[in-house]
């Protein structure tokens, strides 16, 4: 097994019509992460397209993953890349929305529940187990009695899309916090009231 591989995964719908939709947000942060080591995006086998590239210069590897099922099928595209690497679920970091976290908060978590998220469900149980890394990227709760299915597949608001490269920029950060100190020191930083 590779000691400095990880597989990131960045969680979403595919195709331009959801790109811009809050379910597709893990998506937006790995595009920053991706970004940021200048890694490019090609097809893989796997039902996902990946992109590879190193945190530092001799630094942690990052396989940064979009799988191309729908948001409620990304386990087996997960697994696949995970035995495909010869990756376990430790190597595991999943970028996804939260709907029970504000807008503009990041989160850090390892296992537990999946908290309604069907995408993280199907992880769960397509890899065996629920003990992989989460960042959870808030967009809060629908308005009203808006139902919280369609509330995920709207695009952000107008005053949301100016905060949102921040928030991506802070998924990013805590994304690579994770990697680099661990789980524990990352979510005393990221937790900690700005």
């Amino acid at each position: 097994m590779a000691d400095d591989t990880w597989l990131v995964a960045g969680l979403g719908n595919p195709g331009p019509g959801y790109a811009r939709h809050r379910h597709n947000v893990g998506q937006m942060a790995l595009a920053e992460l991706a970004g940021r080591i200048g890694a490019t995006f090609t097809s893989h086998k796997a039902n996902a397209t990946v992109a590879e590239g190193r945190l530092l210069a001799g630094g942690p590897k990052l396989v940064l993953a979009k799988p191309n099922s729908f948001m409620n099928l990304s386990g087996g595209p997960v697994a696949a890349l995970l035995r495909f690497y010869s990756l376990d679920a430790s190597r595991l970091i999943v970028l996804h929305d939260e709907l029970d976290i504000p807008f503009d908060t990041v989160r850090l978590k390892s296992g537990g529940g999946h908290g309604g998220h069907n995408g993280v469900r199907d992880i769960a149980a397509a890899i065996g187990t629920p003990e992989f890394a989460r960042v959870r990227i808030g967009i809060g709760r629908p308005p009203g009695r808006q139902d919280a299915a369609d509330y995920v597949l709207t695009p952000f608001s107008k005053a949301e899309r100016e905060v949102l490269p921040s928030l991506l920029s802070d998924a990013a950060d805590a994304t690579e916090l994770l990697i680099t100190d661990g789980l524990l020191e990352a979510q005393q930083r990221v937790h900690a009231p700005r």
